[in-house]
C-alpha cells in the first residue's frame, strides 16, 4: 500500500482547472484521475491524500472533489475503507467477462487482453448427481468426467470451474493435459464442440471449500453461471458450474431480438392498431 501525498509522481500532471471549458471542474478531476489509473500511475491499494489536502492542492472545495471521488467509487474504480487505516484507496479493477457466444474461459479472457491460467484441482470418473445426469440426459450405469480447476487472470484465482462431461462421449479424457482450454480438446479431438448453451446467473455465497481455492473469505459474494452445452446436432456434452469472484469479475451479455420476436411484436401491435 502506497500512501499518496498531493506532490507524489503519481499524482502529477494535475487538470488546470481554472481554465475556462464546459465540463465542471469535478468531471475533469474524474477524468483525470481515471486517466492516471489507465496509464499504471495509480495502481491498485494506493491511498489518496486526505480530502481537505486533495482539494486545496487542486485548488476546488472538497465538495467538487468529493463529487468526482463519489461518482469514480460508484463505477467501482475506488473504495472508501472506515476506521484508523481507512481513508480512499484504487480499487482492483474487475474483469470484463463476456459471456456472448459461448466463450470458453481462454477467449474470455483474450477478449480483454489477459492471460489466462488454469490449476488442475482433480478429475475424476464417477456416477452423475440426478441434476447432472438429468441435464445431460443420461441413464443407466453411465459416468461422467468430473473436472475442477481454478481459473486465474492476472496471476490471481477468479473462477472456480467444475465441469461434468459423458465418459462414453469423451473416452480418454482424463489421460489428457487439461490445463488449457477444454473447449478446443472437445472439437479438435472428439468433434463435439458446444454450439449452444443453456445459462442460468444467480449471486452464491462461498463455502470454505469455494473460499479455500478462490482465495477469498467464507461467505464472500460469487457469481455462479450454471451450463449445459449442445453439439450443433443437438446432443447435450456439457453441464457446468462455474463461480466467478464478484470482487474481480463484471459479466456482460450482448442479446438481441430475434425476428421471430420482431414479427410477432408487428403483428400484435397491427392488431391493435
Amino acid at each position: 500500500m502506497r500512501l499518496l501525498s498531493v506532490d507524489h509522481r503519481a499524482l502529477a500532471d494535475k487538470p488546470r482547472l481554472t481554465r475556462s471549458t464546459d465540463e465542471p471542474s469535478h468531471v475533469r478531476i474524474e477524468q483525470w484521475l481515471r486517466s492516471r489509473i489507465e496509464g499504471g500511475q495509480l495502481v491498485p491499494d494506493d491511498r489518496l491524500p486526505p480530502e481537505e489536502e486533495f482539494a486545496a492542492a487542486l485548488g476546488v472545495s472538497r465538495m467538487t472533489l468529493r463529487q468526482a471521488l463519489g461518482s469514480l467509487e460508484a463505477s467501482g474504480v475506488l473504495e472508501r475503507r472506515r476506521g484508523r487505516s481507512g481513508g480512499t484507496f484504487i480499487r482492483e479493477q474487475q474483469i470484463e467477462t463476456d459471456l456472448t457466444g459461448l466463450p470458453g474461459f481462454t477467449e474470455q479472457m483474450s477478449r480483454v487482453n489477459v492471460r489466462a491460467g488454469a490449476r488442475l484441482v482433480g478429475v475424476s470418473r464417477r456416477r452423475p448427481s440426478r441434476s447432472v445426469a438429468t441435464a445431460l440426459e443420461l441413464s443407466g450405469a453411465k459416468e461422467v468426467f468430473e473436472i475442477i480447476r481454478v481459473r486465474s487472470a492476472r496471476r490471481q484465482p477468479l473462477a472456480l470451474e467444475e465441469t461434468y462431461l459423458p465418459c462414453h462421449l469423451f473416452k480418454g479424457l482424463d489421460k489428457r493435459s487439461l490445463t488449457g482450454s477444454i473447449y478446443t480438446i472437445m472439437r479438435r479431438d472428439y468433434d463435439l464442440a458446444p454450439h449452444t448453451a443453456q445459462e442460468w446467473l444467480e449471486p452464491v455465497l462461498a463455502t470454505d471449500e469455494h473460499a479455500r481455492l478462490l482465495a477469498v473469505e467464507t461467505g464472500a459474494p460469487l457469481m455462479l453461471v450454471t451450463r449445459t452445452s449442445y453439439t450443433v446436432a443437438g446432443v447435450p456434452v456439457e453441464h457446468a458450474y462455474d463461480r466467478y469472484r464478484a470482487d474481480r469479475t463484471r459479466i456482460s451479455l450482448r442479446t438481441s431480438v430475434s425476428t421471430q420476436v420482431s414479427a410477432e411484436l408487428v403483428a400484435d401491435s397491427g392488431e391493435d392498431a
